[in-house]
């Protein structure tokens, strides 16, 4: 059995402004460096045989801070990116409610069914989430890893795990700086 730490990133000025980050690339800010902190401290008493992380920004500065306690090297993984998020990222809820009204509504009550303007939609994440979760399942047989991510793909893997539906994607999405253990025998679908 595989044990994957699931870890978000730290918060960043965007988190705390509550812009859509999407797959833009904003940095930490001093909290998020104080959340990543806390997390290699955590990860340090029980230790990880790899590190992965999403490429952006605010996962690697997290991933950096681990990498460092841990004496790993950070294995960048571009498919365990936040959703593509198009023209709602760098966006305010009330700036795209007042844009995209049917859309955003429909992101809050049936989130599966949409397709962000130029994004993509959730299902095309889980595909590609589940995809590089199960490579690095496979790769590293009975042992513990790390993996920086965001938000979605975090809460996809959760569902995944617990034999959930993507439906309940939101009440399983963690908060910056937060990681969570999972125990797999096999793959995910």
């Amino acid at each position: 059995m595989t044990t994957l730490v699931l870890i978000r990133h730290g918060q960043t000025d965007w988190n705390a402004e509550g812009r859509w980050q999407g797959q833009a690339d904003p940095p930490l800010n001093e909290r998020g460096r104080g959340q990543a902190r806390l997390a290699a401290a955590a990860q340090r008493q029980l230790g990880l045989a790899a590190l992965y992380s999403s490429d952006l920004r605010r996962a690697l500065e997290t991933a950096q801070v681990i990498a460092a306690e841990l004496g790993l090297t950070i294995i960048p993984e571009p498919r365990l990116r936040e959703i593509h998020l198009g023209r709602w990222q760098g966006m305010l809820s009330a700036e795209i409610e007042a844009q995209y009204p049917a859309e955003f509504r429909r992101w809050h009550e049936a989130p599966l069914s949409v397709h962000p303007p130029g994004g993509e939609d959730i299902p095309t994440l889980a595909a590609r989430v589940l995809e590089a979760v199960n490579e690095i399942i496979a790769r590293h047989p009975a042992q513990r890893i790390g993996v920086v991510s965001h938000e979605l793909p975090i809460a996809v893997v959760l569902c995944r795990s617990a034999g959930l539906g993507l439906e309940h994607l939101r009440r399983l999405m963690p908060p910056n700086g937060a990681w969570q253990e999972i125990v797999l025998e096999g793959t995910l679908n």
